[in-house]
């Protein structure tokens, strides 16, 4: 199917997010594809965050609608809704000191009862997700004994493991070395290859346009000033509205790059 034409994913109909009693973001219409990579660009304090929160809870839509697939999500049980989306937060100010493979298997709560034994299936589907992110090898090792962008992997294989349609990442490559980014892309590209839907803010407009389907531009006012398939964004006025650089693109051993300067 054409990237431009598939079906929608998330729906935000004229919502206002609020976070506890403090409004954040009013009147927002948004579509999110299904199976592509979406990246939330913009300043700091525009609420990327707050508008990613609304997919787990932690802000809220005071009114208009919010729709999975169809469904509304705004009244969705929690775990209903933790079977559909997982979300990897960025600030973890907490290392846990457990094993990787018992972090790993914190994915599949949702599905657990009150035990939160796992049985075969969640096994299996760790340690898939352990496969999928390269670190089989370390299911043993303590979280915290591990470099910043092995811990990433980690996290991402805990979300992997949840086995979710969509996954939501906030700034997954914050403080880690340009290698461990490149990776980390990689990693989140081979998710959509997966057919999972992605939805993750990002704040290098180069990574992003280079593993971007699909951009939603927001301003320091708190609007999306632009969103769409990411060539039809990028050749719009939003970047340098937005962040005062314009967009180059060169040819680079037969591939296109995104500069901005």
């Amino acid at each position: 199917m054409d990237k431009n034409q598939m079906p929608c994913e998330l729906q935000f109909t004229s919502a206002d997010i609020s976070v506890g009693h403090t409004p954040i973001l009013h009147d927002l219409s948004l579509s999110i594809p299904r199976g592509q990579i979406t990246v939330l660009l913009g300043p700091n304090g525009c609420g990327k965050t707050s508008l990613l929160q609304c997919l787990n809870g932690m802000s809220s839509v005071s009114s208009g609608s919010l729709t999975y697939q169809g469904e509304s999500l705004i009244d969705m049980p929690e775990r209903k809704r933790a079977r559909k989306i997982a979300f990897l937060p960025q600030v973890r100010s907490i290392i846990p000191s457990i094993p990787v493979h018992t972090l790993v298997e914190h994915g599949r709560f949702p599905y657990q009862g009150f035990s939160r034994r796992p049985n075969a299936e969640d096994r299996r589907l760790v340690d898939q997700a352990m496969k999928a992110c390269g670190i089989l090898s370390f299911a043993d090792r303590s979280v915290d004994t591990l470099s910043g962008g092995m811990r990433q992997r980690v996290f991402l294989a805990m979300v992997l493991a949840q086995a979710t349609p969509l996954i939501v990442l906030d700034e997954p490559t914050t403080y880690l070395d340009p290698k461990s980014q490149n990776e980390i892309m990689d990693l989140v590209t081979s998710l959509r290859d997966r057919g999972k839907t992605v939805i993750m803010v990002l704040h290098d407009l180069a990574q992003a346009a280079r593993t971007a389907d699909h951009l939603v531009i927001m301003s320091d006012a708190r609007r999306v000033i632009a969103s769409g398939p990411k060539e039809e964004v990028l050749n719009t006025s939003a970047i340098s509205d937005v962040f005062g650089v314009s967009m180059h693109r060169v040819s680079i051993d037969g591939g296109w790059h995104y500069l901005f300067f």
